[in-house]
């Protein structure tokens, strides 16, 4: 594969595939992927809250850690991360710190997003990082993923 027939949806679904995990695990079915700018996935996790009984084990959170180590740096500027859901405050402040210059998340989250829907925390120009934004890639199964997860959840009892 050359990098032209890479694009955003091609490294979507990998993210797609972390959600899936997740939700075979009964974490919040989010996935999330980084890919360093030659092309190479450097990171890929989901939720794992339940499972490690953390509430910082938000997708975003794992990869931005798994992508640290592997470059040995913090600074992630020549990285793309891929989530298929809109950051939350907690993730878009992680998204800050480590210096991603491009975050590409599939489903809107108006109950917590904070990239769009709540907050603009990726383009407040208060701050001193930015990031470019591109969202909605892929949407509609990163939306239905989670629609399933929790009406399952709720035909459970649960959540």
């Amino acid at each position: 594969m050359n990098r032209y027939d890479l694009s955003h949806e091609h490294f979507m679904r990998f993210a797609l595939q972390e959600a899936q995990q997740a939700a075979l695990e009964n974490e919040v079915p989010v996935g999330a992927v980084i890919l360093h700018r030659d092309f190479r996935m450097i990171a890929s996790a989901h939720n794992q809250r339940e499972q490690l009984h953390d509430p910082t084990a938000h997708a975003e959170m794992i990869a931005i850690t798994q992508a640290a180590e592997a470059l040995t740096s913090w600074r992630l500027d020549d990285c793309i991360l891929y989530v298929t859901l809109e950051p939350c405050p907690m993730c878009a402040g992680a998204i800050l710190q480590a210096r991603i210059p491009t975050v590409v998340y599939g489903a809107s989250d108006p109950k917590a997003g904070a990239v769009d829907s709540l907050f603009s925390l990726l383009g407040d120009n208060r701050l001193n990082h930015r990031c470019e934004v591109i969202a909605g890639v892929l949407a509609e199964p990163c939306g239905i993923i989670l629609t399933e997860f929790f009406q399952h959840q709720r035909f459970l009892g649960k959540k």
